[in-house]
């Protein structure tokens, strides 16, 4: 089938199932083909290929309405709803979003870049629909392990005590982006045996309902079977929450997908359909992939698969996890926490030599910051790592149980600044703004390996408050640093400076070297100020340059409302010290996706923004 001439899903419930089957195939050769060309979610679509099929089947979106957590998990949706033709604009400027997106088409209805939402949005539509008295189910598929977030949990409990009727399809492949963890996993490892026992109970009765005396074996033997039946499937947790359970379902057999869908859209209540999937189907590499790898990947040879560079640039990741682990073997308090980003945090490695020091939580960002909380008070030296955009689920757990009580940790703020393709859902230019504002924090952001090490030195030195490293997506040239250098707290670096300057940059984490390669390309006569501590700033800095008589640019290319720049207003507006001072930074909306360079163009506050604003102020300066 060419599946760019398909305009909505329609045309599947005319297909047989060997039809399906074909188009199975095609769609999973596409996504192949296409995302290892511009990158993106590779695996998890890639294991639900026949899920969504058999959903387009039974259910008639838009009317029904289909909401995937998480939604990058969604593009085999968007190719059954007619976006086939757009795949090779995926995750670019202006180009095809890597996540559901309402106003790209009638068949998205919801919008997610993290977990765990889809339950309690699919109970709101829900309740809606039923106070305007209208048709239509409501499909929450919830796959990559967004069921084990406590959202997940306070929806279905909620759900359970409600007359609307949601259907929740559980796309259990046994993964989040790495393995799962956890008690609910190792729950599902149990049932999840039972489609295997129900395939082989229908094969024995089959074989023994032969003849007379095998069916007098089977009737002897049909008790027991009914008794592990009972206990391995019957007995499970969504029961416990009031809702009924179908499955597991082989969610690679249409078969029994649209049997068990046709069940669930029949019940007149909410119903979880339990569908075991294999994540990279289709793909070897990533079928045997249990590292992540190929969860969300850049383009690649698909022939040939990801290949590891091992080169002296490394990512800013793996930069601060290797000196983590450098010092958790000369101190055994320290531990590391994450939430499930094992493999994106770079810390396989880490959980490999200290697996008793090591804890991955699943995707429960509340419980890890609390969790990392309890072991400081303890007495243990927890770093925990989270995604920027991540972390603002744990703003509450930061502010309260870590800053309140002034526990010593160091918090990794990983994918700091803007991230390109997946745009405005992972965007980790808010954490400043709402991190800023809590006492007791340092919160520190290095512009190259070495002051990123230093910084975690100054952490574990001291680890007398909390402390937060923010760093980059992106690679940067490792540098070997002791354990002893630390750098003073609060305080900034001039990288230039200069009195006879009238003007001075302040800056901070990589834009430093790229702001100091850009006045020495063009022979500026500019000062320039790494602002390495957000919080606190260097006061005694702040001073100083009101004393020389300086104009400032503040160069930020985060959220600009909460950013360093309006810290450093308010301060000099509070001493009543004037001060001539341009800003830039991102205004108040949300970036779209795009490569970084696009959207900082797109956003004007690139390197040559900055640039023709210093030429400005020369010409004013000369008028």
């Amino acid at each position: 089938m060419n599946l760019d001439k398909i305009e909505n899903p329609n045309f599947i419930k005319e297909l047989n199932q060997d039809e399906l089957k074909d188009l199975a195939n095609d769609i999973r050769q596409f996504i192949i083909k296409n995302v290892s060309k511009t990158g993106g979610h590779f695996s998890s679509n890639l294991g639900i290929v026949e899920l969504t099929i058999a959903l387009h089947y039974v259910f008639d979106s838009p009317k029904d309405k289909m909401i995937f957590d998480v939604g990058h998990q969604s593009y085999v949706h968007k190719i059954l709803t007619g976006r086939a033709k757009d795949f090779n604009t995926l995750r670019q400027f202006n180009g095809l979003s890597g996540f559901q997106k309402r106003y790209e088409s009638e068949h998205d209805c919801w919008e997610a870049g993290h977990s765990s939402t889809a339950i309690s949005a699919g109970t709101g539509m829900a309740i809606a629909r039923d106070l305007n008295h209208q048709n239509g189910e409501i499909i929450c598929i919830v796959g990559d392990a967004a069921i084990m977030s406590g959202e997940s949990f306070e929806a279905l409990n909620y759900l359970g005590s409600i007359n609307s009727k949601v259907i929740v399809i559980l796309n259990d492949n046994e993964m989040s982006i790495s393995k799962n963890v956890g008690g609910l996993s190792n729950f599902f490892s149990k049932i999840r045996m039972s489609t295997r026992y129900r395939k082989a109970r229908d094969n024995y009765a089959k074989i023994l309902g032969r003849n007379k005396f095998g069916n007098i074996i089977y009737q002897k033997t049909k008790k027991i079977k009914d008794y592990v039946k009972e206990d391995v499937i019957e007995d499970n947790i969504f029961g416990e929450f009031g809702l009924d359970y179908i499955g597991p379902v082989d969610g690679h057999d249409f078969n029994d997908l649209i049997e068990a869908l046709n069940m669930a859209k029949q019940m007149t209540h909410s119903v979880v359909v339990h569908v075991h999937t294999i994540k990279g189907k289709g793909y070897s590499l990533a079928e045997k992939d249990h590292e992540g790898r190929y969860h969300g990947v850049s383009p690649f040879d698909y022939h040939v698969g990801i290949i590891k560079n091992n080169t002296e640039i490394q990512s800013w990741s793996a930069i601060v996890t290797s000196h983590i682990q450098n010092f958790m073997r000369q101190d055994e308090d320290i531990v590391v926490i994450t939430p499930a980003m094992t493999y994106g945090s770079c810390l396989n490695e880490v959980f490999k030599e200290f697996p008793q020091r090591c804890f991955d939580v699943g995707i429960a960002e509340e419980h890890a910051m609390t969790f990392a909380a309890g072991l400081s008070n303890a007495g243990k030296k927890p770093y925990i790592t989270i995604y920027s955009s991540f972390l603002q689920r744990a703003y509450d757990q930061i502010n309260h149980d870590i800053a309140r009580m002034n526990l010593p940790c160091l918090i990794g703020v990983d994918r700091a600044g803007l991230v390109g393709p997946d745009g405005d859902t992972h965007h980790g230019v808010f954490d400043i703004s709402f991190l800023s504002s809590i006492p007791n924090i340092v919160m520190m952001t290095p512009c190259d390996a070495y002051e990123a090490k230093c910084m975690i030195n100054t952490a574990f030195n001291h680890f007398d408050k909390p402390y937060i490293l923010r760093f980059p997506k992106g690679s940067v040239q490792n540098i070997n640093v002791g354990f002893k250098q630390e750098i003073e707290i609060g305080t900034w670096d001039k990288i230039i400076y200069s009195t006879d300057n009238f003007l001075t940059i302040i800056t901070y984490d990589i834009k430093v070297l790229e702001v100091k390669k850009m006045i020495k390309d063009n022979n500026l006569h500019v000062n320039l100020i790494n602002a390495r501590f957000i919080k606190p700033m260097d006061i005694t800095m702040l001073h100083q340059l009101y004393n020389d008589k300086q104009k400032l640019i503040i160069y930020e290319t985060d959220i600009m409302i909460g950013s360093l720049g309006t810290m450093i207003a308010y301060y000099y507006s509070n001493n009543h010290m004037s001060m001539d001072i341009d800003y830039f930074g991102i205004n108040d909306h949300y970036t779209p996706q795009g490569s970084i360079e696009t959207l900082l163009d797109y956003e004007h506050i690139n390197i040559n923004d900055l640039y023709e604003l210093i030429k400005e102020k020369y010409e004013e300066r000369k008028s």
